[in-house]
């Protein structure tokens, strides 16, 4: 499959699909929602500096250097929206456990991974926008598939903030009953988004092997590219070394899940886009692995050092 193949393709769901995707991310916010807890936020009261600094990184700074490396790369405009999608995502749970793996500041990635979530709900679809007009094949290519702009930005805010907004309160006045139900939530919404992903995948599975080749350099620089701000901005906020790994993990891991749910949902499908944000959410479990490797590897030349 060529370039200009691939951005023609589109991956259409039908309308269940495209329903039970909506149900699977509203059902996840609403179980991350039940576990938020006002320590969760504790560095915005203790070390408010690392705290807006980490997010700052993840928000702005990832999005930034998406723009900067799509215009050196210049990849055909599906591609260079899928990059600027996943950008504009928060970060997951995931960064959590490798921050775990990787001997980071996990207290601070909690915080950090809360902040993001909260501040989405009403960032992300905006981002989104704002970040793919600066690019003009992004924003040509959005107008060529008759983009609402607007119905989008009111769509996707509310099925991120609603969800978000009644967790919270769950989690705050009805505290055992949050606890209680929160997993059983994220593993339901967990599960059907898995199954809706996996179906679409084999329905299209001979287009995407096609376009791998097309996908998988931009993801694996992309990511590496992410990486990296997230260990400089740590350097640039004076962060203890635990820290600088906390926050190579919040920048450097994104939410794919949501990205592959607002374009399937809500960007219609287009074919290059999606299978970058399903290719990240592929790649970064294996370059998350090198990476706690190499830290681990640092901890035991330091050890022997001493």
């Amino acid at each position: 499959m060529d370039e200009n193949a691939l951005d023609q393709l589109t991956i259409a769901l039908d309308p269940t699909a495209q329903a039970l995707l909506a149900a699977a991310i509203i059902l996840m916010i609403f179980a991350i929602a039940l576990g938020l807890r006002t320590e969760h936020f504790s560095f915005l009261r203790s070390d408010p500096k690392l705290f807006w600094g980490g997010l700052a990184a993840q928000i702005i700074g990832l999005p930034l250097l998406t723009l900067l490396l799509v215009t050196i790369l210049a990849p055909h405009p599906s591609i260079a929206l899928g990059m600027i999608v996943v950008a504009a995502c928060p970060g997951g749970n995931v960064s959590n456990f490798m921050t775990w793996g990787a001997r980071g500041d996990i207290a601070y990635s909690v915080s950090l991974t809360a902040g993001s979530s909260v501040i989405a709900t009403l960032w992300t679809p905006a981002a989104i926008l704002l970040w793919s007009g600066l690019y003009g094949p992004t924003s040509v290519l959005l107008d060529s598939v008759a983009f609402d702009r607007t119905q989008f930005v009111i769509q996707t805010t509310l099925m991120l903030a609603v969800p978000l907004g009644l967790g919270m309160s769950g989690a705050r006045y009805l505290p055992a009953l949050a606890q209680k139900i929160r997993k059983p939530l994220a593993m339901l919404g967990g599960a059907v988004l898995g199954y809706v992903i996996v179906t679409g995948v084999i329905s299209f599975w001979p287009m995407l092997v096609a376009g791998w080749m097309l996908i998988l350099l931009p993801v694996a620089l992309h990511n590496a590219a992410a990486f990296g701000l997230g260990w400089s901005s740590g350097r640039l906020l004076g962060a203890t070394p635990a820290r600088r790994r906390t926050l190579t993990f919040e920048v450097g891991i994104q939410n794919a899940g949501l990205a592959v749910v607002l374009l399937l949902a809500q960007l219609k499908g287009l074919g290059g886009a999606a299978a970058i944000a399903a290719a990240w959410g592929v790649w970064h479990f294996i370059s998350g692995g090198v990476m706690i490797s190499l830290f681990r590897y640092l901890d035991w030349r330091k050890a022997k050092a001493t």
